[in-house]
């Protein structure tokens, strides 16, 4: 690992039908990885209970003259070069992959799997001056890659009602949602949209500020110093009916959410304090 494919190969004969493997427009890494998804899906057979299904985005970065090459992953930064400041590509490429995994924490092994690269880089800030988002498809986005997840790992499973897909801010899209509701799985999100509720003459965050404390919730966390200390989290719960964003509400319909915001107790010099939002489609009726 690490090293040359010759190095690697040792002899002439490996090496050459190692470069035809990796040139051959055929094979895909779902040829590669069949069997791996296989055995997740026996595995989640066996298992009892719901299963979560953790969704995340991993980069591999790479060194290269010619960057373009192997594609685009973002900026790292800014370097002097002759004298000159310049800002520095990362190249490499992505994968996004959802872990099967029981509510104890045993992993079953991956469900879905996608590799990409960019042909460039501009960044969202920067695309967000040129392209109102909400008015580009979502098939033509990179977040895409959220929903084709879900969609592989229903149809590996078989059994959509006992997963929950969990995802971090970047996967709070509406279409989303959506999507879980027609295959008839569930999922678990931590938002970072203040979305339309009710008849649309409110958001959520207005809404929950009405909804009374539902109860305590102590977690240990660590302090910037890397004392362990322990936190007390008030937590507020509501059914609520959350609308699309208006550019595309003519499409999707709204739908009826479980938001859920975990904000910390006492006021803190030393740190920011744990401030959680999440969604969901499952209910919730109790703080257990």
């Amino acid at each position: 690992m690490g090293q040359s494919i010759p190095f690697a190969c040792q002899d002439w004969a490996n090496t050459k039908a190692a470069y035809r493997f990796f040139s051959n427009d055929r094979i895909s890494e779902q040829d590669i990885l069949g069997g791996h998804f296989q055995a997740t899906s026996e595995r989640f057979a066996n298992a009892d209970g719901p299963i979560l299904i953790l969704q995340d985005t991993t980069t591999f970065s790479y060194q290269r003259d010619q960057p373009e090459h192997i594609g685009f992953i973002g900026k790292s930064g800014i370097r002097k070069i002759d004298g000159r400041s310049k800002q520095l590509i990362q190249c490499g490429i992505l994968m996004h992959s959802s872990l099967a995994v029981t509510t104890e924490g045993i992993p079953l092994g991956l469900a879905a799997i996608k590799f990409w690269t960019r042909s460039k880089f501009k960044g969202c800030n920067a695309l967000k001056k040129t392209i109102n988002p909400t008015r580009v498809p979502i098939e033509e986005k990179e977040s895409y890659r959220w929903l084709e997840n879900l969609g592989q790992s229903t149809e590996l499973f078989s059994d959509p009602e006992r997963c929950v897909h969990i995802g971090d801010r970047e996967s709070d899209i509406y279409e989303l949602f959506c999507t879980a509701q027609d295959v008839g799985t569930h999922f678990l999100v931590r938002t970072c949209v203040d979305r339309l509720a009710g008849e649309g003459g409110h958001t959520i965050a207005q809404e929950m500020e009405k909804v009374k404390l539902k109860g305590l919730h102590r977690v240990r966390t660590s302090d910037p110093k890397g004392n362990i200390v322990d936190a007390v989290l008030e937590i507020r719960y509501r059914r609520i009916k959350v609308l699309p964003p208006i550019g595309k509400q003519s499409r999707y319909p709204a739908l009826y959410l479980t938001v859920i915001h975990a904000r910390e107790r006492d006021t803190l010099v030393s740190r920011k304090p744990i401030e959680w939002k999440l969604i969901t489609d499952l209910p919730v009726a109790s703080r257990r």
